[in-house]
């Protein structure tokens, strides 16, 4: 099972300047929109980035509304044996709604 992270606590860890890792796995065409930061590695290409994935701190994955990330966070997991893995509950759609407004919508 993979753990999830809501929009608030992310931005708490933030906030508080709690150590992660932040990978935007979308499209560079939703990149160029917008973004909240982090290492971009559009999810067909995760298995060129893994080493640039770290495992002694929290890694938090997004895309726009989770599904993707849940499913790049599935694969480092079960094949690469990640367990510092959280997926963006809502992804970057959530986070530009309870967040941070200047986050564009698409």
């Amino acid at each position: 099972m993979i753990a999830t992270i809501n929009c608030p606590d992310l931005k708490s860890w933030s906030t508080d300047g709690k150590e992660f890792q932040l990978i935007d796995v979308r499209e560079v065409h939703e990149r160029e929109i917008c973004h909240i930061g982090g290492l971009h590695v559009p999810m067909g290409d995760i298995g060129q980035y893994i080493s640039q994935i770290r495992n002694d701190i929290p890694v938090v994955v997004y895309c726009h509304h989770g599904q993707r990330s849940l499913y790049v966070c599935t694969i480092l997991a079960t094949q690469a044996g990640f367990t510092n893995l959280y997926n963006l509950e809502g992804g970057i759609d959530a986070w530009a709604r309870m967040v941070d407004a200047r986050v564009a919508l698409y």
